[in-house]
């Protein structure tokens, strides 16, 4: 079968070089392995053109080998990369033994047909092909593909089945961002048994949203990044887990946030600290003016679970699987910082400098209609899957027949999200196909605008967020995205309207 596509495979062998190992044209500092690098489709005349196989398959995780739900062999999966106005047609092979589905997060493409259509259902042994056109004026962004078919997302995407899904444009063109070395972090966590196998998840594990012991870059653990003195590293960041939340820090270096969820923000923000609830993305630029010498980036504490929660249901449930490190940290982590890579300076190039000018974020207008979503969790009755424990909207469980929110294309909606969950856990908000701006935080304003598909609203939180509806007509989904709470009720129905 001819394909139009280009297909650039992992790293090339590694020799030594005094102190540092080599990596293609990467230095390593020893005791360190390059990042990996995926499998790359990129489209080319105007189509990108797949095939992805999901199945079970071996794949290396850090220093083991684990039998994982892959696409391709791989996982994480195959980069796919487009552009703005390309044709993308994907097969998808369900090699599974459970239907799956493809979900393009954070694309403002059509919710329908062979869109990004989460109600298809691939069934076992079946393929299906996903088809549509990247809107002319899409940005430049890091979005990415997992499966959302209802009741198996979570267990398929913690199984491993996840991938970048990168459109290339007018951020990447930009002069000093173009000048940076681009490294991808796809942040995951697996949790692998003796045998090598994903084990099931228990109740406990289900409510609090599955954790794997095994904390991961791109696959890897503790790989190496490089930058020389004067230079600046890219950092493509995504949050590709089922629960488990990133707070990052890179020892020494100030993060310059470039770009969130959709796309470019209007100037570089320095921030401390970047905060990635599953789901989220973010670009950051890292400047080489320290000493030369190797740094950490860390994941620091973070809490994501209430306490009454873990007090209550902890001592009943016990630890769990696929609750990896989660309960020993008291609401969500560990109560270290854990490396996850380690940046090693390499020779020196002429310091460049941070762009000034990213894009521009425009003000959307006053909404037409406001809209309060509760977000909260209840025992229920019986012990089928959550052991009874559903997670709402409103007060109501998903109910795929149901349209919860009805929008009419061309207006702009604000959302009042309220974490009225008793026990305090976060929820991190996501809204398929139409990306919006947080406008406030407990009646704070956000100090800057942004184009996002995922929030988090924290316990006891508030966000207000505006929704432009554009383009696309159709029924489409929201949902928390920590996808235990997904399956188990958090979601909700949006029809769109011409």
């Amino acid at each position: 079968m001819k394909r139009r596509h280009f297909i650039a495979l992992g790293a090339a062998g590694i020799g030594s070089a005094a102190t540092l190992h080599w990596a293609g044209n990467r230095p390593v500092a020893d005791g360190f392995s390059a990042i990996a690098a995926p499998t790359i489709y990129t489209s080319q005349d105007g189509l990108l053109e797949v095939d992805l196989t999901a199945a079970v398959s071996p794949v290396q995780v850090g220093d083991r080998t684990a039998n994982l739900l892959s696409y391709n062999s791989q996982s994480p999966g195959p980069r796919l990369e487009a552009r703005p106005g390309d044709t993308v047609r994907i097969r998808l092979h369900n090699q599974l033994d459970q239907p799956t589905n493809l979900h393009y997060h954070g694309l403002h493409i059509t919710p329908e047909g062979t869109g990004d259509n989460v109600f298809v259902s691939v069934a076992p042994g079946e393929t299906f092909t996903y088809e549509f056109t990247i809107p002319a004026d899409h940005p430049a962004g890091t979005f990415w593909y997992h499966p959302h078919h209802h009741h198996h997302a979570a267990e398929q995407l913690f199984g491993g089945l996840a991938g970048l899904f990168v459109i290339r444009g007018e951020l990447d063109e930009i002069p000093e961002v173009k000048a940076a070395q681009e490294e991808f972090i796809v942040l995951r966590d697996y949790e692998i048994d003796r045998a090598g196998n994903v084990p099931p998840a228990d109740h406990m594990a289900l409510m609090m949203g599955r954790e794997g012991s095994l904390v991961t870059v791109n696959g890897q653990l503790n790989p190496s990044l490089s930058v020389p003195q004067g230079g600046l590293l890219r950092l493509r960041l995504l949050n590709a887990s089922a629960s488990r939340f990133y707070k990052l820090q890179l020892e020494g270096h100030p993060f310059q946030l470039i770009a969130t969820d959709g796309g470019a923000i209007a100037s570089p923000v320095q921030i401390q600290e970047l905060l990635l609830a599953p789901g989220e993305r973010a670009e950051v630029l890292v400047q080489g003016n320290r000493q030369p010498d190797t740094y950490r980036l860390l994941n620091l504490p973070y809490n994501r679970n209430g306490i009454g929660m873990m007090g209550g249901m902890g001592g009943m449930m016990g630890g769990g699987h696929g609750m990896g490190g989660m309960m020993h940290g008291g609401r969500g982590s560990s109560g270290d910082a854990q490396p996850l890579a380690t940046l090693a300076y390499s020779g020196s190039v002429a310091a460049l400098p941070l762009p000034r000018q990213l894009g521009t974020v425009e003000t959307l207008p006053e909404p037409t209609v406001t809209r309060r979503i509760e977000l909260s969790m209840t025992m229920g009755h019986g012990m089928g899957q959550g052991m009874g424990m559903e997670f709402w909207f409103n007060g109501q469980p998903y109910d795929e027949k149901r349209i919860d929110i009805e929008a009419q294309l061309g207006t702009v909606e604000e959302w009042e999200l309220a974490n009225v969950d008793p026990d305090l856990m976060d929820h991190p908000f996501h809204l398929h196909v139409n990306p919006f701006q947080v406008v406030s935080r407990s009646g704070q304003p956000e100090p800057y605008r942004a184009w996002k598909d995922t929030v988090l609203v924290k316990g006891g939180e508030t966000v207000r967020i505006r929704v432009p509806f554009r383009t696309f007509a159709g029924k489409t989904v929201y949902h928390c995205h920590i996808l235990d709470h997904e399956d188990l009720g958090m979601m909700g129905n949006l029809q769109i309207s011409a």
